[in-house]
């Protein structure tokens, strides 16, 4: 990590400029009834990767990633354009970039790139809404679709979104022509183009909600990854004695669609429970990710999965034979003055496959989050430990972000 004490002299001084400015940019009226809404988010991340049975060197990353643009809206209507690009400062890394060559260093997933990461029209008024063109989509919890907006480059969608709310119900569709992933405007892999459809409605019955939902991804070239994804869901939040418990019960089948080569059935199963205890917040959880005989498992290719199973990032991809995830998560919030919204949590993970019994290896992780001014600043950190899947593995990322 020979970088990191300069990287930490740029992530201060970002901090150290970061009284001079006077704060959000608030929407300014142009024209009667009319408003322009700037946007600006700026990051800057060292990151290293460690995998020393492999790689004779770390990975050293030192980007910054800059979005701007612009909202303009006008009695429920809006236009939104936004660019987005990112630049290595260091290049220690493996970008995934395949004109690059195979560099002798782990993958970081964060190549330069500049390209348009939004481009919408929409309308939002009464309960009622409708959104055109390269967009955004988180859905859920993100488990299935997400913004992957944990890597520097966003994951959008070239898409037709509606949503409507009739009292405790809501109804959301998307029909998506097109991927954009987060390798960035230079690869090969910058986009997917197919015919994706994500349904989704759900019921607020308070304390319980209640959801389902279908995918249905049939791409034109990325052919293993088509499937299709029927789930429900309940997350309730009751009172237990002096506790108050959190709870989320999760099931999904999955099968292939479209032109995949391979026929295959999976089914998803997730359970997770927390509570606070005396200011501290532990969960625990249960997610499987089944897999049909060994010849194909259940996939979420379009989601955050940073989120999901280690921030290591190697079950990005289900293994064949499965994923069994059995995890803990301790947290705890903080109240000092010169560091508002200080908090922290560590998590362990035990992984196992669906079938034959393999211990695949277990990780540790851990976050420090805090803010200074306008900026928000991260310290996360990932130990996966090795038994009979990829390899040992050390991540460490120190990240700076403001945004307006």
């Amino acid at each position: 990590m020979r970088h990191t004490v300069s990287t930490l002299a740029v992530l201060a001084a970002l901090t150290a400029a970061s009284p001079g400015i006077a704060g959000p940019l608030d929407p300014v009226e142009v024209a009667e009834g009319v408003t322009l809404d700037p946007i600006l988010d700026v990051r800057l991340r060292y990151e290293t990767s460690d995998q020393d049975a492999i790689f004779a060197d770390a990975a050293d990353s030192v980007t910054i990633r800059t979005r701007a643009g612009a909202k303009i809206s006008s009695d429920g209507f809006s236009l939104l354009a936004e660019a987005e690009g990112t630049v290595a400062l260091v290049d220690d890394f493996n970008d995934t970039i395949p004109q690059n060559g195979i560099e002798p260093f782990p993958v970081v997933a964060d190549p330069n790139s500049f390209q348009l990461n939004r481009l919408q029209v929409g309308y939002n008024k009464g309960g009622y809404g409708v959104t055109v063109g390269r967009q955004r989509i988180i859905l859920g919890n993100a488990r299935f679709v997400g913004n992957v907006g944990w890597r520097q480059n966003e994951q959008t969608f070239d898409a037709v979104r509606g949503t409507a709310k009739f009292g405790p119900v809501n109804l959301d569709a998307t029909y998506a022509i097109q991927q954009n992933t987060i390798f960035g405007s230079r690869s090969p892999n910058e986009d997917f183009d197919g015919d994706l459809i994500f349904l989704n409605a759900g019921v607020d019955l308070k304390p319980v909600k209640l959801g389902a939902y279908v995918y249905d991804l049939d791409y034109d070239t990325r052919v293993g990854a088509s499937s299709t994804s029927y789930g429900a869901y309940l997350t309730a939040s009751v009172p237990a004695g002096p506790l108050k418990l959190n709870g989320r019960l999760e099931f999904a089948t999955q099968s292939d669609t479209g032109a995949n080569p391979v026929d295959y059935s999976a089914d998803y199963i997730a359970a997770e429970l927390g509570t606070s205890i005396s200011g501290f917040g532990l969960k625990v959880g249960y997610e499987e990710l089944g897999t049909d005989g060994g010849v194909q498992a259940f996939q979420t290719p379009l989601a955050t999965g940073h989120k999901f199973n280690g921030f290591a990032d190697l079950f990005l991809a289900t293994p064949a034979t499965g994923l069994q995830d059995k995890y803990v998560t301790l947290s705890k919030s903080f109240k000092v003055p010169a560091l508002p919204g200080l908090r922290a949590f560590v998590t362990y993970h035990d992984f196992n496959s669906d079938i034959g019994g393999i211990d695949y290896g277990t990780e540790w992780d851990a976050v420090v989050a805090f803010k200074v001014g306008p900026v928000g600043m991260l310290a996360k950190y990932s130990n996966y430990n090795a038994n009979s899947f990829a390899t040992d593995t050390q991540k460490l990322t120190l990240q700076a972000g403001i945004s307006f």
